[in-house]
Order: structure tokens, then sequence, then C-alpha cells
């Protein structure tokens, strides 16, 4: 997926979960953070970010912040929209001539796909690179991720095909394991779904400041 309207800028401080003050050439504006991670590691003072212009009256802001450059030079793209979004283009090479339906209820959670007769899929993006090279996820403690493993392991013990994929917004991790620091509960949640039989995947991405494709499995370490 591609970006229009993207314009580079400065990152200068986060005011709440949702708005942050950037700056493009000698301009100070609003941003609205299209996440609502802590994202510590990568939204510091005068890092490098890309912005969407987003023309609507309706709007508080002018400007989604859409990807932000790592202290090596790499990107990350920080858009929780795009993890479904970038799936969905990926999910025919995994599931050729399936139809995929999105936003499907199952009981008491939606998930991300439905796919074919009997496969739900649910999407986690992962933004978290620690320095030993693993993306972690959550950042923040998620009881809506526990809540959809639990979903998922129900899905299983009656007769569906489900599979929780992380879709790391990133490259260069050399896997991904749960981040058990933050949130050790969605950590032990998500092994039992793995022995349950809950397929677990893990996928980075080729990023730019104003794109984002799926490009390879990593490993994923319980």
């Amino acid at each position: 997926m591609r970006y229009p309207s993207m314009y580079p800028a400065l990152f200068l401080e986060r005011l709440n979960r949702f708005t942050a003050r950037i700056q493009i050439e000698d301009q100070i504006h609003l941003a609205h953070v299209k996440n609502t991670g802590r994202l510590r590691e990568l939204l510091f003072p005068h890092a490098p970010i890309y912005v969407q212009h987003c023309d609507s009256p309706m709007r508080k802001t002018a400007y989604d912040l859409i990807s932000v450059c790592r202290q090596d030079g790499s990107w990350v793209n920080i858009d929780s929209q795009a993890p479904n979004a970038v799936l969905a283009e990926f999910l025919p090479q995994l599931f050729p001539d399936q139809e995929i339906r999105p936003e499907y209820t199952w009981k008491d959670s939606r998930f991300d796909f439905k796919v074919g007769a009997r496969v739900l899929i649910e999407a986690k993006g992962v933004t978290l690179l620690c320095e030993d090279g693993i993306a972690r996820f959550p950042d923040a403690p998620t009881d809506r991720g526990i809540k959809h493993l639990q979903g998922l392991i129900q899905a299983k013990e009656e007769g569906w095909e489900p599979y929780l994929i992380f879709v790391l917004a990133m490259k260069s991790a050399r896997g991904l394991s749960p981040n058990d620091m933050t949130h050790p509960q969605f950590g032990k949640t998500l092994r039992r779904a793995a022995e349950s039989g809950v397929h677990i995947l893990a996928f980075d991405s080729l990023v730019s400041p104003d794109s984002l494709v799926i490009d390879q499995a990593v490993p994923v370490l319980l």
C-alpha cells in the first residue's frame, strides 16, 4: 500500500494519546497519532517523520502521523490501520482462490478476516523492536488482544482453523516474541493458544516513508 499526500516533518512532542506537535519546514502543526501504543522508543524529540495531509473541515488536525525513522535510519509504520490493509493485499498469496471477507463477527468477537468456509484470522500490528533484534507485542497492556486470543481458542475447539497473524511494520527483526514484561497475561494466553492449535504467524514488511508491503515470514519465539 502507498499513501498519497505525504510530507516530511519532525516530531516535537506527544500531547496525548491521539495528538502530537510536529514541524513542517518552519511551521508548527498538530497531527493525529494513528496509534494508541506508547511508542516511546520511536517518538523522541526531532525524530524524522512523514505525515499525511488530510483536507477535511470535520477534522481537528490537518495531518496524520504515518511513519517514523528509527535512530538506525530504518523506517517504521505506526498507522494502526495499516496492518489490516496490507494483510488484505497479502492473504491471496496464503489462501489462493479462497473468498476473503473482512470484519467477520463470530459469537461475541469481531475478527479481521474470514477466509473460505472455516478460517478465522485476527491481525496485530507490531512496532516495537528491542535491542536484541526481537520484535515484541504488545508495547502496552491489551485486554482486547487477550479477548481475541480467547475467541480464537474457542473457535478452534468448535472446528474452525483460526490464525493470529502479526504484521511487523518494520524490517530486520530476527523474530517475534510476546512482550511478557509489559503484559505477562497476553504472553501466557498466546502460548495457550498455540498449544490449542491456533496458528501463530509473523511477517515483516518493506517500509518506506510513504509505503508498506508485507515481505517475509519471521520466526515466532514462544
